[in-house]
């Protein structure tokens, strides 16, 4: 009976010891999304940025997106449909299109910078984007830490957001 005791506490422990390194290895999730709001009202243009990042120059409308960022950085965003806005004051031969080539992933974040808060935005590389407004983004970025409130923003190459973190 102590031999069945000690190989049951043996295996047990064990079990827990193997998990250890996965709660710590960067996995843990900071952000989980289903859905992002495009880009519309207000925020279209350099009027109102935010955290210093400019809508894009014209309304967009979005589909589906879905994504994650982990705390070692690891992004994943999934856009579907995201393109622009199928009305005024998109002109009509571009309404419902995506006619930007290649969107890139900003994770904007408000961290301490020695005792003041400071917004740090961090950008993906450029990922292929389809007319129908299809994107899959995968990259690492370098968060700061600590990244408190953090907000994904699809951008154009140049910087641009087209949708962002939120709902419509």
């Amino acid at each position: 009976m102590r031999r069945l005791a000690a190989l049951l506490v043996t295996v047990v422990g064990s079990a827990i010891l193997m998990q250890l390194p996965a709660w710590s290895s960067g996995s843990d999730k900071v952000l989980e999304f289903d859905t992002m709001a495009p880009v519309d009202g207000p925020f279209v243009g350099s009027a109102n940025p935010i955290r210093g990042v400019n809508g894009g120059g014209l309304p967009w409308q979005i589909e589906d997106a879905k994504g994650e960022l982990t705390v070692d950085g690891r992004l994943e965003v999934e856009v579907e449909g995201l393109v622009l806005l199928d009305a005024d004051p998109v002109s009509p031969a571009l309404r419902g299109t995506n006619p930007i080539p290649s969107f890139q992933a900003i994770v904007s974040c408000l961290t301490d910078m020695d005792g003041s808060v400071a917004t740090v935005n961090v950008s993906s590389g450029l990922f292929p984007a389809n007319t129908d407004g299809d994107s899959q983004i995968e990259a690492t970025v370098n968060l700061p830490s600590p990244c408190v409130a953090p907000i994904v923003f699809v951008a154009s190459p140049t910087g641009m957001w087209f949708s962002a973190t939120g709902q419509e």
